[in-house]
């Protein structure tokens, strides 16, 4: 798709980057996060064409052992496949083992929350600390000027007042069914500086297409949906390392009293909204709360009971440094696969939380993940539901 590619006397642009005003010279060292799949490859590859000087670089992360069970990403037919496509994109190959880090930082983050009976994002927190953490900063030990990845996302620049102070904004791709902006809420303005989204204004039938031009031995690749480090399925994977906690599970009846119907495994083996698995006769029953300090699964018969208007949220980054004038009317969203909802944002001082009130009551509002907030386009920033 030569069309995509622009290319002057002294610089070449990428599409992505010619929607954000942002102009690289030719010989711009970019290192470029490969896992293997098709959309890293695909980046790589673009780049490349584009005349930039292109560094490759897998990142090693831990993963459970467990002979005969494979991740479908940064295993080491992963790495094989990114080396394989580096070599054909004749480009520099290098491999970083963030094992002990990842396990740090992401692992015992993600069992700490489900330890305190919510549900956490690790991807949320590995673009901050691990893919735009540590891998930008070996990328500016090596003197890359930029990190690039597959995110499916945009970064536009412009100019915030007279002294010419450049800000960062990070913006929905173009194929919204692929759109990752959600995931990169907790990045900050030094980390979207040094960051580029080659595949911002590409389809995913755009991105095989070039994968097939390029010739890359990518495109039969099943697509990773898992948390990368688990090799079997989440509760096994916390039963191995959280262990069973037996306790009541409870039923609220109308007049607020609450019924012992059952037993459960641990309330880490439960998120809200959840109705498979609980393991109760007459149901569908669906999680409704987990109280921590009575060990107490409470769930519930309607489903209407789920629907919330209101939710608090901490840890609140907004991408442009600044917290914007509130309250603030936005859309958000409460999961990634959530469509996003009208809401307002305000502040409570006292406490140091952010109320969102949403215009319709939304499904299993969960603890521990992640809510973003959206203007058109635009992502504004997030934080996480408390």
């Amino acid at each position: 798709m030569e069309k995509t590619l622009a290319c002057g006397a002294k610089e070449y642009r990428f599409e992505s980057c010619r929607a954000h005003r942002m102009k690289l010279k030719k010989g711009t060292r970019i290192l470029v996060a490969m896992s293997g799949g098709i959309d890293s490859s695909v980046a790589a590859a673009l780049l490349k064409r584009a005349g930039f000087d292109v560094i490759g670089a897998f990142m090693r992360f831990w993963s459970e052992e467990i002979e005969g069970k494979k991740t479908r990403c940064c295993s080491p037919e992963a790495e094989k496949r990114a080396k394989k496509v580096a070599s054909i994109l004749k480009i520099p190959f290098y491999v970083f083992n963030f094992e002990k880090e990842f396990k740090k930082r992401i692992v015992n983050y993600f069992l700490k929350g489900y330890k305190e009976g919510i549900t956490p994002n690790p991807c949320v927190v590995c673009n901050k600390e691990i893919k735009f953490g540590l891998f930008l900063e070996k990328a500016l030990k090596i003197n890359a000027d930029f990190v690039a990845t597959g995110h499916y996302a945009k970064k536009r620049s412009k100019v915030k007042n007279q002294r010419s102070k450049i800000i960062y904004e990070l913006l929905k791709a173009k194929d919204a069914k692929r759109d990752q902006s959600y995931f990169l809420w907790m990045l900050n303005q030094q980390q979207l500086k040094k960051i580029l989204f080659p595949l911002g204004d590409y389809t995913e039938e755009e991105v095989r297409n070039l994968a097939k031009k390029f010739k890359l031995p990518v495109l039969d690749i099943p697509k990773s949906t898992e948390i990368c480090f688990i090799k079997t399925t989440i509760n096994n994977f916390l039963e191995k390392y959280l262990k069973e906690n037996p306790g009541k599970i409870v039923c609220t009846l109308p007049d607020n009293k609450q019924k012992i119907i059952g037993r459960h495994r641990g309330l880490w083996f439960y998120t809200i909204g959840q109705r498979k698995g609980i393991g109760l006769p007459s149901g569908p029953y669906y999680v409704l709360d987990k109280d921590l300090k009575k060990n107490l699964l409470v769930v519930t018969k309607n489903e209407k009971d789920l629907y919330k208007k209101e939710l608090i949220c901490k840890n609140v980054n907004w991408i442009s440094g600044k917290k914007p004038k509130l309250p603030l009317k936005v859309k958000a969203k409460i999961r990634y696969r959530h469509s996003p909802a009208l809401s307002i944002i305000t502040y409570n001082g006292k406490s140091k939380v952010y109320n969102v009130k949403f215009a319709r009551p939304q499904r299993a509002i969960t603890p521990g993940q992640s809510i973003v907030f959206y203007k058109g386009k635009e992502l504004l920033g997030g934080g996480i539901i408390s």
